[in-house]
């Protein structure tokens, strides 16, 4: 597959609460960009499914965005911790909290790069 990201990920754990509807699902992101994150999680769901999620920062603070499923790969779960599985997100809009965020995301790339 190509790569076709033009922002740098950087590997980072931080909860997560997706959705459909709601953010009624808890996960871990894996990697986070300033266009998307990574979700890890045994369950996934379509590709272009819309999503309604909300991130915790380490800094406690609440961020609440939707973001579209752009590809997603299932593993079973006893192998989640070995193989990558997944679901790639792309943010669409930010309902709350997009100068956290981007605060975030510099972070990481002073840190990482």
């Amino acid at each position: 597959m190509a790569e076709n990201r033009i922002q740098p990920r950087h590997r980072k754990r931080i909860q997560v609460k997706y959705g459909v509807e709601a953010p009624s699902r808890v996960g871990f992101t894996e990697d986070i960009s300033d266009e998307g994150f990574f979700i890890k999680s045994a369950i996934v769901l379509r590709p272009g499914t819309i999503l309604q999620v909300e991130l915790r920062t380490p800094d406690g603070e609440i961020i609440r965005l939707e973001g579209r499923i752009r590809w997603a790969k299932k593993v079973p779960p006893n192998l989640l911790h070995r193989v990558k599985g997944g679901m790639g997100i792309k943010i669409r809009r930010f309902n709350s909290g997009q100068d956290a965020y981007r605060r975030f995301c510099v972070e990481l790339h002073k840190r990482y790069a």
